[in-house]
């Protein structure tokens, strides 16, 4: 790390210093003892400006307090069969750990549906899987290695990407800039398999538009993607769409639900329910619970990111139906953080 970055670290950790008693108890929720890592992600996404790294962070705390994001992993989706009809429209799962003993998250973009639920349930357990990660499957990473792993590996499935089956571009893009503001550079590197035509054609207009550091995390695989993510983790970490030779599938496994990491039925979302009730159970002895509709206030995108998606708009209405060509390329960015 450079002179310079060292100094843009320091400068924003002092004004970090200043901030409110209240600020301060969320952000231990989000760097989890690892401050100046945390400050990095926010320098980063920000191009190491400090003021606008500041301002960014600063504003990712008061969203937090202001829409209890620090309890909402006491707050699970009930009844349970709610919850089941979520995880079998948004195709998100833990698949297992790289060789390197980064995170594993598989997701089935071209088979997410979110059409089985309403749409604060869909933002709500997206950020749950969020926080589940940063607070419980990262740390637990980090002490099992030795050393800091803060970043995870995202496998994005476009097995049934079509057009009409992804237009839900207003969620899919609120979730995005929750993501993208609140929870900035934790992905290591993006591998997108199974890509259809459709998005081979796209790929070539919104990769010029993308920033460099993003388009040196993203690897577009073609043909069978088996052989190229065993280069860096084991067979059984492999997501379920990744097993066989060719082409693969969100939704089948080889055996079932005990290889399907989209299932709640899989070990990783057992889990991650499990905690959910326990954590609600802890909390119900210090205060009652808020039960009913869960509303999360969406952030304002970030201007650049207008800017790319009208491009991509304008762009793409060569191909006879944009709207839903931008909602499949929303879900892309979706997962992006």
């Amino acid at each position: 790390m450079g002179i310079a970055a060292q100094e843009a670290i320091r400068q924003l950790q002092s004004l970090m210093e200043g901030v409110d008693e209240s600020l301060r108890c969320t952000y231990e929720n989000i760097h989890q003892g690892y401050p100046t890592e945390t400050l990095v992600r926010f320098l980063k996404a920000r191009e190491w400006n400090v003021p606008k790294a500041y301002e960014m962070l600063v504003n990712c705390l008061k969203w937090r307090i202001e829409n209890e994001i620090d309890t909402i992993l006491a707050n699970p989706i009930t009844p349970v069969e709610l919850y089941r009809a979520v995880r079998d429209s948004q195709l998100i799962g833990l698949s297992g750990y790289s060789k390197e003993g980064f995170p594993v998250i598989a997701i089935g973009v071209g088979l997410s549906t979110y059409d089985k639920a309403s749409g604060n349930k869909y933002v709500q357990s997206h950020i749950q899987m969020n926080e589940y990660r940063d607070r419980v499957v990262l740390p637990q990473a980090t002490k099992k290695h030795g050393r800091y792993i803060g970043t995870c590996i995202k496998v994005l499935d476009m097995t049934g990407l079509r057009l009409s089956a992804l237009n839900q571009i207003k969620l899919l893009s609120n979730i995005a800039s929750v993501d993208d503001l609140n929870y900035p550079e934790k992905t290591e590197t993006y591998y997108i398999v199974n890509p259809p035509r459709i998005f081979s054609a796209c790929w070539k207009v919104v990769k010029p538009l993308l920033q460099e550091r993003t388009r040196r995390k993203i690897q577009v695989l073609h043909g069978c993607p088996r052989d190229e993510l065993l280069k860096i983790m084991d067979y059984s970490s492999l997501p379920h769409f990744c097993r066989k030779e060719g082409s693969g599938s969100s939704r089948r496994s080889e055996n079932g639900v005990a290889d399907n990491c989209f299932s709640l039925d899989h070990p990783f979302h057992q889990q991650l329910y499990n905690f959910m009730k326990e954590q609600a159970l802890l909390r119900e002895r210090v205060a009652p619970i808020k039960h009913g509709s869960f509303q999360v206030a969406i952030p304002d995108p970030d201007p650049q990111d207008v800017k790319i998606a009208q491009t991509i708009e304008s762009t793409l209405n060569m191909f006879g139906n944009p709207n839903g060509l931008v909602g499949s390329l929303n879900g892309l960015r979706v997962n992006g953080n």
